[in-house]
């Protein structure tokens, strides 16, 4: 089942954004301008949206996020007694002048613990 729309994060760079998950989905997502059509929209239909996941291997996580301060920087972080692994998400905004797409990026790391569940994207 989707999350509803106050358990998701923004990041973005002038010309589209990504809904970002409590769970570390990419939920929402127009590629690459706000008026393109959606490559990830399980926010809008679960069954067939489709979301892109980056998911630590912690059994019973707690999650938060939270923004780098002064930035459009998201942090997921994944608390559980096994360890704690954290995804920053954000989009560069290129060179608005050429048009060229900035790409969306995703980082992940951990503590104590592996991203064994690292890449799981359903389309």
């Amino acid at each position: 089942m989707a999350q509803s729309i106050e358990n998701h994060g923004i990041v973005g760079n002038l010309r589209t954004a990504a809904l970002i998950g409590l769970d570390g989905a990419v939920n929402f997502l127009c590629w690459p301008r706000f008026d393109s059509p959606s490559i990830f929209a399980s926010l809008l239909d679960d069954e067939r949206g489709g979301s892109f996941e980056l998911t630590p291997a912690l059994d019973d996580a707690r999650h938060r996020q939270l923004y780098l301060p002064d930035t459009n920087v998201l942090l997921t972080r994944f608390l559980s007694s096994d360890g704690v692994a954290e995804i920053s998400d954000f989009m560069t905004v290129g060179d608005l002048d050429a048009g060229s797409p900035a790409c969306p990026a995703r980082q992940g790391g951990a503590r104590h613990h592996t991203l064994s569940d690292a890449l799981y994207a359903s389309l």
